[in-house]
């Protein structure tokens, strides 16, 4: 009997039938980085109870309230101390932070109460002013009115004594243009633009802080009310390099050694947009901010959190008030130097930091960034020194433990610019594959609908179905679901959403 009798009156049987569909092994998207947490105990005592007090009763990332931590004692210290790294290398210690996290992430909570014992030094400030201010304006006005009086005295005098009253006219108006009112002081803004950002500067003896929970200042950068992109105050205010602003009708606004300092939560597609923004890659705005990106505790947040004590929040107004009011009428900086043994330190981390920016180095893909980490930790390690001896840190040098503190910051933010700047060169799509194979592994459904996957996740990251399209292209490319065959039309309705099966690995875990 021949095989083919053998068989004969048996129907040909689909392998996939008896072991079900047969899937190959997929394909992993490219791998997400493990990210580092914020070391929050590298923070002085009453800096770090702070920030992580305020992260346990608002339920946010204590990245946040850390980098706001350091911002704020940027903000009083900025323009009135530098660091004297070695030899002519000096790195004033204003600092740009950019916290990336999600709206409903209590952000402004958060500002609040790391930001408001400075708004209230602020306030200290103007009512302290407020008679020099007056006399000085009154000054002003009776110098300016003499000036006017002798000129005009001198243009109706007689010829033999109009050389005599118009030399003292002439006198009188060069004493009241001499003479100018302080600006009311100013710690904090918000919505500032690069025309004013300089004549704040100017008023404010060459330092502004700004602090926002969300991210427009990007947008002015980019142009909202210019048209075009105008970032050069905010590099130089960085650098501290030399502004001088013209205007017309207005005389000249000469600031020798800006300080700008920058405290931002903004929202992840933020950073998308400003890595598109016209000559922020290329003169190096990008690479002037320290990146935080945490993960968000929205839906898994404790709802009777511990709540953060009067003694801590009392702490906390007290040493970065007395900081600020120390530096406010500083005109030259202090400048703070380094023990050889923090010297010591800095060396090594340097020679790590220049091993890694060749080609081929971990460096290297974020090299103009990395160029700048060096820089980046003596400020903070200046912020450090500062926050730990708040009653005297100028005339203190930077101790070994301070810098090492600053290393492991710096290693910190080097985690998360990697991070970034890979996430601001890839595709769109990969970010939302992520979060869709998240999902699957979570739910561990067999096989789904387009439709129940779009209802199971997040608005903010798929505001319409369509967006769901690029990532579920690409998890079928990389083999982690499959299309199946649409059933054919039965009637007028609404056509079927198309069905998925997922691969076993997704359902067995």
């Amino acid at each position: 009997m021949s095989t083919t009798d053998l068989w004969e009156g048996f129907d040909a049987l689909d392998p996939e039938t008896i072991t079900g569909p047969v899937w190959d092994e997929p394909v992993p998207l490219s791998a997400r980085r493990e990210l580092p947490a914020f070391p929050v105990d590298a923070l002085p005592d009453w800096l770090r109870n702070m920030a992580s007090e305020v992260a346990e009763e608002t339920q946010t990332p204590v990245e946040l309230a850390g980098c706001l931590a350091l911002a704020v004692i940027a903000t009083a210290a900025g323009g009135r101390a530098t660091v004297c790294v070695r030899g002519h290398w000096r790195e004033p210690v204003n600092i740009y932070t950019a916290v990336a996290l999600d709206p409903g992430n209590r952000k402004s909570a958060v500002f609040g109460l790391m930001v408001d014992p400075l708004l209230a030094v602020e306030k200290m400030l103007v009512e302290l002013s407020a008679p020099v201010r007056a006399e000085a304006e009154t000054t002003a006005k009776l110098a300016k009115a003499a000036a006017e009086k002798a000129a005009q005295k001198a243009a109706s005098a007689e010829p033999e004594k109009r050389d005599e009253l118009t030399a003292d006219a002439v006198s009188l108006a060069q004493t009241a243009e001499s003479l100018s009112v302080p600006a009311v002081p100013q710690l904090v803004a918000d919505d500032v633009t690069p025309e004013t950002i300089g004549s704040l500067l100017h008023g404010q003896g060459g330092r502004i802080s700004v602090m926002s929970a969300e991210g427009e200042i990007f947008d002015i950068m980019a142009g909202r009310y210019s048209g075009r992109p105008n970032i050069g105050m905010f590099l130089k205010g960085h650098a501290g390099d030399m502004i001088r602003v013209n205007r017309q009708g207005r005389d000249s606004e000469h600031i020798e050694h800006p300080a700008v300092t920058m405290g931002l939560a903004i929202q992840p597609e933020v950073l998308d947009s400003i890595g598109r923004m016209e000559g922020a890659e290329g003169r190096g705005l990008l690479a002037r901010f320290l990146y935080s990106r945490p993960e968000s505790l929205v839906g898994r947040r404790n709802l009777s959190p511990a709540l953060l004590s009067e003694e801590t929040a009392t702490t906390y107004a007290k040493r970065l008030g007395g900081l600020a009011m120390a530096l406010a009428d500083w005109t030259d900086p202090a400048l703070l130097t380094l023990t050889p043994e923090a010297d010591a330190v800095m060396l090594a981390y340097q020679k790590v930091t220049e091993s890694r920016l060749g080609k081929g180095g971990s460096l290297y893909p974020i090299i103009k960034w990395a160029s700048k980490r060096d820089g980046a930790v003596a400020r903070i390690a200046g912020l450090l020194h500062l926050a730990t001896h708040p009653d005297n840190g100028w005339t203190l040098p930077i101790e070994a433990s301070t810098m090492a503190a600053a290393t492991e910051l710096g290693d910190y933010f080097t985690a998360h610019a990697v991070d970034v700047f890979d996430a601001m060169a890839a595709d769109p799509a990969q970010e939302a594959a992520h979060h869709v194979l998240t999902h699957l592994r979570e739910t561990r459904p067999a096989d789904f609908t387009k439709r129940q996957l779009f209802r199971g996740l997040s608005r903010a990251d798929f505001p319409a179905m369509a967006d769901l399209d690029p990532a579920l292209v690409l998890l079928e490319e990389h083999g982690w679901v499959r299309q199946q065959p649409l059933p054919p039309r039965t009637g007028r309705g609404r056509p079927p959403s198309p069905r998925y099966q997922a691969h076993p690995r997704l359902t067995t875990g």
